[in-house]
């Protein structure tokens, strides 16, 4: 069931609010000072009237590339990028500390990598942490841990990172300040005629079609479709999205009184495992099933050994997988109920001839429903 009543921003008791490179730091590589202390005003008024606010900032390699003169905004290669981020992190921190200190609020910083959301307790670890953050008052800042995360192992946009956050945090709105107001059905700077979507539910095959990947000032990472995937993460959650124009002074207090951008609609929340399995952007191996297995998995039934027609990756019992179909389609993810090499002895047998195969009876499930989400 999805909840109809306006997505207010200012009425959630815990909000994300994800801040580009390209707002917060200008093409000469200097924080707009200006601008930032316009956000920071509505985020004191926020936190003075009770809310709870945790921010993703992006800008650390765009500030760290400028102080060492790196070329590219000090994206020309992996060891560029960690070293910008490392010079140019401490000097965002400092400034966002400063900001929410002028406004009698107190800054925290938090840098995570993937893989800090991606393990299951190093995730509860982080959840934990954020929410006596916020009961503190506090004022988290959040960013990813560049400097030492690798191409491989990376949100490699703050978008699905502000997401992912929302769902530890238990937050229930995240908005995305962004160069652009929102989701339109064509690139508006290609088609003329493409006009904004005020409101989405299922972020569905047709809506990621309306996205154009780039990022228009070349400092960004991200484009709209990260922020379609950070759209799914947070619904998964039950946690609405906004995309939302960071280009004018007070954004948050802009949204407020406009309310012109695009809203994501969420569902009811999944359990918390199945919500943190639903967002999960990395998996161990993948199932291959048959259409048997595909219309019982979307009954809401477990996956059984004889509709697994393949098995792919190298993964152990308990770990994280997909379910696809034969045409590559993700249907679910979910824990195995065995190592790879023990779910490929048993893949499209019953259970007598799986019992053989493994020299032990079967458990009931290659995946059970109780530790799958079907996404």
């Amino acid at each position: 069931m999805t909840d109809t009543t306006p997505f207010s921003p200012e009425k959630c008791s815990r909000l994300i609010v994800k801040i580009g490179s390209a707002l917060l730091v200008d093409p000469a590589g200097a924080v707009r000072r200006d601008w930032l202390e316009g956000v920071v005003a509505d985020v004191a008024a926020r936190v003075r009237a009770g809310q709870q606010v945790a921010i993703v900032s992006s800008g650390a390699i765009a500030l760290g590339a400028r102080r060492l003169g790196l070329p590219k905004g000090g994206r020309a290669s992996l060891e560029d990028a960690q070293a910008a981020a490392a010079t140019g992190q401490i000097a965002l921190s400092h400034c966002w500390a400063e900001l929410l200190a002028a406004e009698g609020l107190t800054a925290a910083q938090m840098l995570v990598t993937l893989d800090d959301l991606e393990d299951r307790r190093r995730y509860l670890n982080a959840a934990a942490t954020l929410d006596r953050l916020l009961a503190l008052g506090v004022v988290p800042i959040l960013n990813e841990n560049d400097s030492v995360a690798t191409a491989e192992i990376r949100f490699g946009d703050n978008d699905r990172l502000a997401a992912r956050v929302a769902q530890a945090a238990g937050a229930q709105g995240v908005i995305l300040l962004s160069d652009i107001d929102g989701l339109y059905t064509a690139n508006p700077g290609v088609d003329p005629t493409a006009t904004l979507i005020p409101q989405v539910g299922a972020v569905d095959a047709r809506i990621m079609a309306m996205a154009d990947a780039g990022s228009a000032s070349g400092m960004g990472s991200g484009g709209m479709i990260s922020k379609l995937e950070a759209a799914r993460i947070a619904q998964s959650a039950g946690c609405r999205l906004a995309i939302v124009s960071g280009k004018v002074d007070r954004p948050l207090s802009r949204y407020a009184e406009t309310a012109r951008g695009t809203v994501f609609e969420a569902p009811r929340a999944a359990t918390a495992r199945k919500a943190w399995l639903a967002g999960r952007l990395t998996a161990r191996g993948r199932l291959v099933v048959d259409a048997g297995a595909a219309q019982a998995l979307a009954d809401g039934r477990s996956l059984l050994a004889p509709g697994v027609k393949g098995v792919e990756g190298r993964f152990a019992r308990g770990d994280v997988i997909e379910i696809v179909t034969a045409e590559g389609v993700l249907l679910a993810r979910g824990l195995s109920e065995y190592d790879a090499a023990d779910a490929t002895r048993i893949a499209g047998l019953r259970k007598d001839a799986a019992s053989e195969a493994l020299g032990y009876a079967p458990r009931s499930a290659m995946v059970h429903r109780d530790h799958m989400v079907q996404l």
